[in-house]
Parts: structure tokens; C-alpha cells; sequence
């Protein structure tokens, strides 16, 4: 066998390239990589090449010489072309070992014939093989981080505080009068002090106000607790009195009673603390003790302290005249209810189921647009056939509803600088009054003309109601009142407080001698107009109250509210008597029907209005065509028709088919 090495190249671009082994017996030029591997017969080449020991050592070391080189291209395999410098180096080791095999070849004995060599040579194979699965590149121990100690930064300077200021070390007198032990300890601390730094002491502008607040507020507070543990004049006449007596103005630009009792309080409170009420009150007592006026001072004396406040003469009239009013009316009331119980004609359920029929058959008759904003009262006359409405723009209009299913307008009503909030119609006469959020209520006859205005709320008003004897109207405000007016002199008779937040609702029972007031504060108030006490609080809605109803029975009273629901109240068991849960939105406003009180309407934001069995309050119809909120509702006097107005500006008059069905035969 002879190896040798690649022959050169003329070709000078091929001089980079790695070379060629030439294997004798093998066939063609072979490349040492690109997955070949030449296996090598070793043990036999020596032992048919090396004649003796020396020879063959040499053998041995040319030959591991060779195959490490070989092995060495082998395994650089495809990746050769990025390591050409390499490449080169082994060929050229190889190439050189070649040589010296051949050299070694022919100094070897002649007597090995060429039977041998050949069978030497044979025995030489190149086995070509798959490419060896390259394993993953190791990854080097890292070293361990040296622990590096840890640099110390300076921190930043704290900031200065304002020194605090500390009261001043007590005297020598009160401190030999302590314990030894403090002594010796407030001896020490003396020591240790600055000399002067007690007097050095200041605060910051912020702390100092922050006192001062402090300090002020401390003070009010106990002002307040002084005023309320003195005892102040209710009556008018005598906190006047008590001022003019103190050196005070008696009363202030815009004063209200209320408020100028607060006045004198808060000044009998500042004087009995610094100390000069006793004196002040002492020497004007002397004053009038020498006056001598005995008989005077003695009544003055005993309207001092009153446990209610004196009303006007009108306000005795009017409830003398309520009183009666009512009287008769309860009377006749009692007289029919004893008369269907006692007739055995007379068939209570079967008149129910009549009204209810009627009221389940309600159909729309009539929609009408009745103005160009929306909507907030309406109200039937007495007999059904005028309809008043008014609106946000502070216009109120009369309807004709005799023509039906037309209704035409009569006159419009203007007067009101801000949005009317609701319109009522006499129970007696065609009287209209009006509320509105100017603060004023007007009284218009059926020609547009304002007969009396109403002035004295101080904020906007809410609902508006007349009493049955057609002589007075009650409105609500949200001035947390409601007042009553005589609607002939336009006086105000009674200004009625109670309620902690805005009034909204009012309602006369057909009697005349209770009226209702809801509000914001989610209490229903009953009143007894004859004697001016609130009779009941009906407690039960969690959330403002907005409409309210009295029933014809006389003891039945509906309210709704915000929370969704409308309350049955039984005012004979001060109690609730059913919740229906009416709505899905608050309810506006809330209508017995105003003859027997068989069955109970509401009205709601949600869209519709619903008519309830007074009987179960049961649902018997809904009436849903209004696009928008339905703010207000009302019922004839014979319950055949009703009516609803809507945000969305149109009126909806509903009538049963039955009454329309025997107008029809009437017409015939």
C-alpha cells in the first residue's frame, strides 16, 4: 500500500481549498471529511511491514500520527469551511506523515512479497457512515460572583423641624409643693437646659392657625352648648322684648322669627360667658320693678314662655269655619255608610265588580299635544268638562273635553316667570290655581284672568290642592313647608313647619278636616285643621315621597314614592296596610277614584299607569302608550274618564268602552 499526498493545483483559486488523500488501492481522491471514515488495519500492516522491534516502534508512532490527524478532519466534517486555517494545518501533518510511511515502506525488507502486501492492502476499507450526532456544546462553569461589600452612601440630612413650643417651667411655688423625687428631676432638667431656651420657643405660622381654628371652633361649640341649655322666649312679642332690653337691634333686614329667636340665644350665650347676663338681666329687672307697671309685667311675664305660637284672627275663622264644614260632612258620610249597611238591597261587591269592570274595559279615546315643553299637572273640573293642564313653560291651558274624541282649548293661562309644577281646579266652582317654581301660587278664573296671587314661600313650590269647601288652598314648597291661603282676602292663615326636608305632596280627605303632607324626607304627616297638630307620621317609604291620596271611605290613604311602591295606610290602625310593589320607577302621583274610592290609579316615570282594585289591590289595567315620564294623573268626579300628561307633551284621555257604548245609544 502507498499513500500519498495530493497532487498541486495550477489553478491559484484552488490553493485555499483544504486537500485531497490519495488512498492507493482504494480508488479516486478522497476527502478526509464530509462524513468518510478511513479505518485502518494497524496490527496487520505491522506485522507484515517492521522486521524488527525498532522499526516497528517507529511504524506505530508514524501510523498513530496519521489516523489522529485524519480523526481530526473527520470530526471538523461540514463545518470545515469556517475553519479553513485549520484545515490546512492538518492536511499538511498528514501529508508530511505520508511521506514518511513511504519512506519507511521502502527501507523495509525485499522479502515481503507482494501476496502480503496485497492482502495488507485489502484489508484497508473506507466505510462510508452517517454523520456522528453532534453532541451539545458544553456550557462552561461559571465562576462564583465574589461577594462584593456592600458600599455605604451617605443619607440625606433630615430635615429641620419647627422647634415646638413647651409651656414654661412652673414656678418655685408650685414645685415645693411636689414630691422630692420631682424636684430633684425638674432640678436635673433645669440643669440640662439651655439657659434662655424657655423663652425662644416659637411656632409656625401654620400651627398657629391651625390653633386659632382650633381654638375658634372649641368656642362656638361651647357657645352652641350654653345657648341650648338657656332658656329662650317661643313668642315673638317677647324675644322683641328681651333684644331691645339686651341693647340689640329687635329685628334685622329679612329676619325671620325663627331667626331672630337664634339671635337672641346666641347673644344670652356669649353674655353668660363672659360673665355679664346676671348683671344685665339683674339691673333691667331693678328697672322695671320700679316702673311698677304689676298688672302688665305680669301678663308680659306669662307670655313669656308659651308652649305653641299664637295664630292670626283669620286663621280662628277659618278653622271654625273648617270645623263645621267638616262636622256636616262627616255626618252625612256616616249616615250613607249606615244606610248600605243596613239596606239589604244594597250589594257592596256587586258595585265593586261594576267599577272594576268599567275600569278594566278603559281604552285610549283621545291624544292631544298640549305644549311645546313638557308636561307637569292636570286636573278635571267638577263636573268633567273642562280639563286644565300646565307645563315647564310656565303655561297653564284650559281643554273643552265635551266634544270628544277631540278635545279643544279654551284659553291659556299666563303669569308665571318660571315652570309651573302643578294646576288644580276648584271642587266647587271653575276656579283654577296654579303653583309654580317662581315661588308664587295664582288663582285664574275660566277666562285667563289672575284673580289673587299667592306670595310668601321662600323657595320653589310643589304641588298645590284645594279644600272640598272651595274657600282655601294648601301648597307645598321646598322651603320645608306647607301653608294655607283664603283664597277671597289671598292671606296667608297658617304656615305650617314639620317636615325635615322639602315638601312636595298635599291632599285634603273629603271631610275637610284633616289634611296630608309628604315630602323628601320619606314621611307622610297627617294634620288636623281644626286644632293645627299633626295627628300622625307615617313612617314605612325608604325613600322621598311624591304623591298622596286620600280614600272617599275616609280612612284610607295612598301614598307613592321614589322607592317604587305605593302604601295602603289605615289611619284607624295608625298603620300600613298593604305595599304594592306598583312600578318599575319612581311614582309620581298617586288618585283614588273620587266617588266611592273603588279603585286607585298611579302614575309612574316608567312609562305607564296603572289602575289597582281598592278591594285586594289587585292590578286591573295598565295604561301604556305614553313615550316618556308620566308626571301627573287625574279621575272625574263620576269615574268614567281619566286622564294623564307625560314629558312626552301630549295629553291622554281614557274612557271605558261601556260609558262610550251608552253615549252612543243616548246620541240614537
Amino acid at each position: 500500500m502507498m499513500l500519498s499526498p495530493s497532487p498541486p493545483s495550477s489553478d491559484p483559486s484552488q490553493e485555499r481549498r483544504p486537500k485531497l488523500v490519495h488512498v492507493r488501492g482504494v480508488g479516486g481522491w478522497r476527502a478526509p471529511s464530509f462524513s468518510f471514515s478511513f479505518s485502518f488495519s494497524c496490527t496487520a500492516l505491522r506485522s507484515q511491514c517492521t522486521p524488527n522491534d525498532r522499526e516497528e516502534a517507529s511504524a506505530d508512532n508514524l501510523f498513530s500520527n496519521a489516523r489522529a490527524r485524519l480523526e481530526v478532519l473527520i470530526r471538523v466534517g461540514p463545518v470545515s469551511s469556517r475553519l479553513p486555517s485549520a484545515l490546512e494545518f492538518a492536511v499538511m501533518g498528514v501529508e508530511e506523515d505520508l511521506e514518511d510511511l513511504n519512506a519507511l515502506a521502502e527501507s523495509t525488507d525485499a522479502a515481503v512479497d507482494s501476496q502480503a502486501l496485497a492482502s495488507a492492502v485489502d484489508s484497508v476499507t473506507l466505510q462510508p457512515i452517517l454523520p456522528p450526532a453532534i453532541p451539545p456544546p458544553a456550557v462552561p462553569q461559571v465562576a462564583p460572583v465574589p461577594a462584593v461589600p456592600p458600599v455605604l452612601r451617605p443619607l440625606a440630612p433630615l430635615p429641620i423641624r419647627p422647634p415646638v413650643f413647651r409651656p414654661p417651667a412652673p414656678k418655685k411655688e408650685e414645685a415645693g409643693s411636689s414630691s422630692g423625687s420631682d424636684s430633684d428631676d425638674d432640678d436635673a432638667g433645669r440643669a440640662g437646659a439651655v439657659p434662655g431656651s424657655t423663652a425662644e420657643y416659637e411656632i409656625t405660622e401654620e400651627s398657629r392657625l391651625v390653633r386659632e381654628r382650633h381654638e375658634k371652633a372649641m368656642q362656638d361649640l361651647m357657645m352652641k352648648r350654653r345657648g341650648a341649655a338657656l332658656a329662650v322666649p317661643t313668642n315673638d312679642k317677647a324675644v322683641r322684648a328681651r333684644l331691645r332690653r339686651l341693647g340689640e337691634p329687635m329685628t334685622l333686614f329679612g329676619e325671620r322669627e325663627m331667626e331672630r329667636r337664634d339671635r337672641l340665644r346666641m347673644l344670652m350665650a356669649k353674655l353668660d360667658a363672659e360673665g355679664q347676663l346676671e348683671k344685665l338681666m339683674k339691673a333691667h329687672e331693678d328697672e322695671e320693678a320700679a316702673a311698677s307697671a304689676a298688672p302688665e309685667d305680669v301678663e308680659e311675664e306669662m307670655l313669656q314662655y308659651p308652649f305653641y305660637t299664637e295664630g292670626s284672627k283669620a286663621l280662628l275663622d277659618a278653622r271654625i269655619d273648617i270645623a263645621k264644614f267638616s262636622i256636616a260632612r262627616a255626618a252625612l258620610r256616616l249616615e250613607r255608610a249606615r244606610r248600605r249597611r243596613d239596606d239589604p238591597d244594597e250589594d257592596v261587591d256587586a258595585e265593586i265588580d261594576w267599577a272594576l269592570k268599567k275600569a278594566e274595559s278603559l281604552s285610549l279615546h283621545c291624544s292631544e299635544i298640549g305644549d311645546d315643553r313638557p308636561l307637569s299637572g292636570c286636573s278635571f273640573s267638577h263636573d268633567g268638562k273642562l280639563l286644565a293642564t300646565c307645563s315647564m313653560s310656565g303655561v297653564a291651558k284650559l281643554w273643552d273635553t265635551c266634544r270628544m274624541p277631540q278635545v279643544n282649548k279654551v284659553s291659556t293661562l299666563k303669569g308665571h316667570t318660571e315652570r309651573a309644577t302643578d294646576v288644580a281646579f276648584s271642587p266647587v266652582q271653575n276656579l283654577i290655581a296654579t303653583a309654580s317654581a317662581d315661588r308664587t301660587a295664582k288663582l285664574w278664573n275660566t277666562e285667563g284672568t289672575i284673580l289673587k296671587t299667592f306670595e310668601g314661600h321662600l323657595d320653589r313650590l310643589g304641588r298645590i290642592a284645594f279644600h272640598p269647601s272651595g274657600k282655601y288652598v294648601g301648597t307645598t314648597s321646598f322651603d320645608k313647608t306647607w301653608r294655607l291661603w283664603d283664597i277671597e282676602s289671598g292671606e296667608e292663615l297658617l304656615l305650617q313647619e314639620g317636615h325635615s326636608r322639602s315638601v312636595y305632596g298635599i291632599d285634603f280627605n273629603q271631610d275637610g278636616s284633616l289634611v296630608a303632607s309628604c315630602g323628601l324626607d320619606a314621611l307622610a304627616r297627617v294634620w288636623d285643621l281644626r286644632t293645627g297638630r299633626s295627628i300622625l307620621a307615617l313612617e314605612g317609604h325608604v325613600k322621598p315621597i311624591l304623591g298622596i291620596s286620600f280614600s272617599p271611605n275616609g280612612y284610607h290613604l295612598a301614598t307613592g314614592g321614589e322607592d317604587n311602591t305605593c302604601r295602603i295606610w289605615d289611619l284607624r290602625k295608625k298603620k300600613s296596610l298593604y305595599v304594592i310593589p306598583a312600578h318599575a320607577n319612581l311614582i309620581s302621583e298617586v288618585k283614588f277614584e273620587p266617588q266611592e274610592g273603588y279603585f286607585l290609579v298611579t302614575a309612574s316615570y316608567d312609562t305607564t299607569a296603572k289602575v289597582w282594585s281598592a278591594r285586594d289591590f289587585k292590578p286591573v289595567k295598565t295604561l301604556s302608550v305614553h313615550e316618556a315620564k308620566i308626571t301627573s294623573v287625574d279621575i272625574t268626579a263620576d269615574a268614567s274618564h281619566i286622564v294623564t300628561v307625560s314629558h312626552d307633551r301630549t295629553i291622554k284621555l281614557w274612557t271605558s268602552t261601556d260609558d262610550m257604548k251608552e253615549r252612543a245609544m243616548d246620541v240614537d
